[in-house]
């Protein structure tokens, strides 16, 4: 049996998540069929990780056992062929046996969007949070910085989550602006579930001057969700690379 590696691009909005679920259809369903079609087998797709209903990825993850025989390019272009406008195979090799998409990897970088103006943009509607009044960006940057190192993001973690260790490393966090455009980038060796969303929904509150960045910090090591901000909308958030 064959290891196969695939590097996926979606759009998450007409989807439930990544996961296969009863109650709708999810970005996994689509390509485990797909790709079944392509090699005649029942196929299970392992992915780096799980993204919520809404949530979009430009290089997702994945890997999955096959007894084809078919060339790797030819298997991409075919299983290309049946997929949705709004999922793509971007890359598909062969890997080694012992490669898996969510334990061999050692870092994810995951990016937020927001656009800051006081006009929505239709265009931009299912790619970022529209927040209409001013953002200092300043001090979203200063409280970001907290966050990198090793800690207990619990003040992060959404309730009915099934990681028992809320202890992870942020490595690089960064905000920019250009124009009406805010992005946040961060990188960690894990996170928990809702984890981004929720640190943008603090950091939000910090640019809007309804706490300051050490009440940030302070939030943050309170370990206490209770004590956080809302949670960012889902369609803001992009797993931008897995690092292996």
């Amino acid at each position: 049996m064959r290891n196969v590696k695939v590097v996926c691009e979606y759009d998450g909005t007409a989807y439930h998540g990544w996961q296969r679920q009863p109650n709708g259809l999810s970005i996994q369903e689509v390509l485990e069929e797909k790709i079944g079609i392509i090699t005649q087998e029942q196929i299970c797709l392992t992915a780096s990780g799980r993204t919520d209903a809404g949530v979009h990825a430009l290089n997702q993850v994945a890997n999955f056992r096959t007894g084809s025989t078919i060339p790797c390019g030819n298997l991409q272009k075919g299983i290309n062929s049946l997929l949705p406008g709004d999922i793509v195979i971007k890359d598909l090799q062969d890997a080694d046996d012992i490669f898996h998409a969510r334990y061999s990897a050692k870092s994810k970088i995951y990016i937020y969007q927001i656009f800051n103006n006081p006009v929505r943009s239709p265009l931009r509607r299912n790619r970022c949070w529209h927040i209409r009044v001013p953002l200092d960006v300043s001090a979203m940057s200063e409280a970001a910085a907290f966050l990198e190192g090793t800690h207990d993001y619990s003040s992060f973690c959404a309730a009915g989550g099934d990681a028992e260790d809320h202890v992870r490393t942020v490595t690089v966090v960064s905000i920019e602006r250009e124009g009406s455009e805010i992005s946040f980038s961060i990188e960690a060796n894990g996170f928990l579930r809702y984890m981004v969303r929720n640190i943008i929904g603090l950091l939000v509150d910090v640019g809007r001057g309804i706490i300051t960045p050490t009440e940030f910090n302070e939030i943050m090591e309170a370990m206490d969700r209770t004590r956080a901000g809302i949670t960012g909308p889902p369609q803001g958030l992009f797993l931008k690379e897995v690092r292996y």
